[in-house]
């Protein structure tokens, strides 16, 4: 919404208005940060988006159109976990919600019953109604903690390349679990399995490891491994419990700066 504006003014809902300034940029995951010259504003709760469950109430809130300001819809949530395709790029880890989102609502909040930001409204389905998508509250947390402490925005980065184990793939592959991320190169591509000298290989992470754990969080089909390094920011140490040759075991990864271009 912000790129390429010469100037953004942000208007409240009293109708006072402040110019604003573009903080940094995320295209990794279609968030940015407008920075306006205030004190003592409201602010809303944040929530967990971690804790979503399908069939649960939600609210979405923005100007559809540019025209009708603060306006209010309504719906569940239809999904978790998607992915789509924009002319920005991939966006992965979605909430996908029946609430009416339209062009103006882009950057709005999605709330829970409680009145809680679990998600802020990205993307529509263009041949479909009832089909938009926000991007989890919690993955835009590190992001807003960076802006607060006034670093630059940064995304982690772990340095391997994994595929997510579902029941199927555990059984054609005979693993050992039908849950968690195993670490194996892209046969599509000619990236290895762990980067040399990345984070995870300075951390003991070898080719074949399936993490079943990150910290306290099971890697599973709802809480995918990216979904769950996206709430980290770079430095954080955190601990993968893996699976090698049928044991398990820790080991702790600090976390890298992804690199630049690097979808």
């Amino acid at each position: 919404v912000v790129a390429g504006a010469n100037n953004l003014k942000v208007e409240l809902k009293d109708g006072k208005q402040y110019d604003g300034t573009t903080y940094g940029v995320d295209t990794l995951t279609d968030l940015a940060i407008v920075k306006i010259d205030a004190t003592g504003l409201p602010a809303a709760t944040i929530g967990d988006s971690d804790g979503l469950k399908v069939g649960e109430l939600v609210v979405a809130i923005g100007s559809p159109l540019g025209t009708f300001s603060n306006s209010v819809t309504s719906g569940i949530v239809s999904a978790v976990g998607r992915h789509i395709q924009t002319d920005g790029g991939d966006l992965r880890n979605l909430i996908q919600t029946d609430a009416a989102i339209n062009p103006g609502n882009s950057g709005g909040p999605l709330l829970d019953s409680t009145g809680a930001v679990i998600g802020v409204n990205t993307a529509m389905a263009q041949d479909a109604s009832g089909i938009g998508f926000a991007i989890p509250v919690n993955i835009a947390r590190p992001l807003m903690r960076q802006a607060l402490a006034g670093e630059q925005l940064q995304r982690p980065y772990i340095g391997i390349h994994y595929t997510q184990i579902d029941a199927q793939k555990a059984a054609d592959e005979k693993l050992p679990v039908e849950q968690g991320a195993i670490v194996q190169a892209d046969p599509n591509s000619n990236d290895p399995a762990v980067v040399a000298d990345g984070p995870a290989a300075r951390g003991g992470v070898q080719e074949g490891d399936i993490v079943t754990k990150i910290n306290d969080q099971a890697v599973d089909t709802l809480h995918p491994l990216d979904a769950v390094l996206s709430q980290f920011s770079p430095g954080d140490t955190v601990t993968l419990t893996i699976l090698r040759d049928g044991k398990q075991q820790t080991v702790k990864v600090t976390l890298g700066v992804r690199p630049a271009g690097l979808n």
